[in-house]
């Protein structure tokens, strides 16, 4: 169970806007020095796509979207943190109030709508990140932004930005919260985007993967892994979010959201 300091911290932090929670959250752990996962049994090692990961467990993109903290997620165990997501330019996101508690249901619901600081500012983080160590492996997940005329070209940009400052690159189609986004994951659109991503990629030995979302068809399902296959993507990433709605005991149960 948990002790009764971190009760009190939980429910001081649930008294607050938990978007600013969140923000205090990271601005604390973006003081701390970068450390790596720790020992664990090595029989829970695992290599995909020719990195090395302490264990299975990592965390997920969404958490620190600037880059700001990633280099101490191996203080709480983790093997690995992605960062992001990040788009070529800065963009503010959805209106808030954009995240929401589910306290009775122990969830949260989000349609933050990539809000994030834009590929150059979090350049520069990963730079000095990169020298540590004694760091965990650092993803690095991007997007296009919403008003983009050409949201595959983004995803390229995205690629020649930061594919030398992450141990893995991650192409995040997944989210429901910029319109129209999902599309890519349609047959033509998926090859046409794995195509430029991967040139754009080039000779870089930088594992590529493609994050999709959970609310697909049966039918869908082969048609993406056929075209992330014969593109020559190192993985898949599932999932992001689900728009869908079990039943939920919370008054913000209603919310839109990814």
């Amino acid at each position: 169970g948990m002790t009764g300091a971190g009760r009190m911290m939980m429910r001081g932090l649930f008294g607050v806007d938990p978007e600013r929670a969140h923000g205090a959250t990271i601005a604390a752990l973006a003081l701390l020095p970068a450390a790596g996962p720790g020992r664990s049994d090595p029989r829970l090692a695992v290599r995909v796509a020719g990195l090395d990961f302490a264990h299975p467990v990592g965390l997920a993109a969404g958490f620190d979207k600037d880059a700001r903290a990633a280099h101490a997620m191996g203080r709480f165990g983790f093997a690995a943190a992605e960062v992001g997501t990040l788009t070529p330019l800065p963009q503010s996101g959805n209106p808030r109030p954009r995240l929401f508690r589910l306290v009775e249901d122990e969830a949260v619901i989000n349609r933050m709508g990539f809000n994030n600081a834009g590929q150059t500012a979090a350049a520069r983080r990963l730079e000095r990140i990169r020298g540590a160590g004694n760091r965990p492996l650092i993803g690095v997940n991007i997007g296009a932004n919403k008003d983009a005329a050409d949201r595959i070209a983004d995803y390229a940009k995205g690629v020649r930005a930061m594919a030398h400052l992450g141990d893995w690159l991650t192409v995040n189609i997944s989210s429901p919260n910029t319109p129209g986004l999902r599309a890519l994951q349609d047959g033509a659109a998926l090859a046409d985007l794995v195509a430029r991503v991967m040139e754009a990629r080039g000779r870089l030995d930088v594992p590529v993967f493609v994050k999709v979302a959970p609310d697909q068809g049966e039918d869908d399902w082969a048609t993406i892994a056929r075209a992330c296959i014969d593109g020559g993507v190192d993985g898949l990433i599932v999932s992001n979010t689900t728009i869908s709605r079990p039943a939920l005991a919370s008054r913000h149960a209603g919310e839109t959201g990814g």
